[in-house]
């Protein structure tokens, strides 16, 4: 009881801190005080893949779950990303975006978060953990929505996207990325008019955001994953009982496929990302996960082709 006490000491007052910093950023945006970051670092290019010269088969946005602190770097220090740019070189890929920032500021290059992170670095996962539940609010989507739609739209369009094109634009999310990416939808739709495919990853999101604009969703999933899992229960819209939600409206509109890729885990050697061989075809999750995601995207652009071929 002594222990449970003191985390709640310790964790409580942090856990409100969050809470109201997560609260801010959005609100900052939506005011007008702080405009956001569209400059990259030195170095980082705004799209790697096919030639920026001639038009791709299609762009990849990757949301990245919690652990995405800047620019850079990625829970699996971008080896997910670095596989389907390997893989499906036909594809323009961004893994830059700041999912957990409306205002696409990297938590971890702010000086007082750098000096907090040598110290206490599970501030920067609740940091991102907080931002999930404000970007699940209704009180704070919309505004959250239209940010990060909004810095999408921007980084595709510094990437070489024209609107109206009609290129695909893939949102590759992974966990609560997810949140995200459903709710991009919307902005991404008005401000560039292009085909939109999601595909998460052990996706955890609520359900609420509205999916009419999506093309389709492809959810890659596994009965081992008990985080993905609390997500579909925590949330009442992803409930089937709740059938006027964005999530369900989108399921009988047939606009869902589900993936199994059992026997992934959300995290550790087991993760949809892990390099750990498996059985019985000795490939690894990382390597099963890329396959299944160049394979959607493919059979989508070739399916699109197909339908715009005016030959009999």
């Amino acid at each position: 009881m002594t222990w449970f006490l003191l985390i709640v000491l310790v964790l409580g007052p942090v856990l409100l801190a969050e809470a109201l910093l997560a609260r801010y950023e959005v609100l900052a945006y939506s005011a007008g005080w702080r405009a956001p970051t569209t400059e990259l670092p030195e170095g980082v290019p705004y799209a790697r893949g096919a030639d920026p010269d001639s038009p791709p088969d299609a762009y990849l946005v990757y949301l990245d779950g919690i652990g995405k602190r800047r620019v850079r770097d990625t829970r699996d220090g971008g080896q997910l990303v670095k596989a389907v740019i390997a893989g499906a070189p036909e594809l323009r890929v961004l893994g830059q975006v700041q999912p957990y920032s409306p205002l696409a500021d990297p938590l971890a290059d702010r000086p007082v978060w750098a000096r907090l992170r040598r110290r206490i670095g599970l501030l920067l996962f609740l940091h991102n953990v907080m931002q999930i539940f404000v970007a699940a609010d209704h009180r704070y989507r919309p505004l959250y929505n239209r940010a990060v739609g909004s810095q999408i739209a921007t980084q595709l369009r510094l990437a070489g996207y024209e609107a109206d094109s009609g290129i695909p634009v893939v949102l590759l999310s992974y966990s609560g990325g997810a949140q995200v990416a459903t709710g991009a939808v919307e902005e991404l739709h008005t401000q560039l008019r292009c085909p939109l495919l999601l595909i998460t990853l052990g996706g955890f999101h609520n359900g609420a955001n509205d999916l009419t604009h999506a093309e389709h969703v492809h959810r890659l999933t596994s009965a081992s994953d008990r985080i993905e899992r609390i997500g579909t229960w925590i949330f009442p819209q992803r409930w089937r009982l709740l059938r006027g939600s964005g999530w369900n409206r989108a399921r009988r509109a047939g606009k869902i496929t589900v993936h199994r890729l059992d026997p992934a885990t959300h995290l550790g050697t087991r993760s949809y990302i892990s390099p750990t061989p498996q059985p019985p075809d000795g490939r690894s999750y990382l390597d099963r996960t890329t396959d299944t995601v160049i394979a959607l995207i493919r059979a989508y652009h070739n399916a699109t082709v197909a339908t715009d071929d005016p030959s009999p």
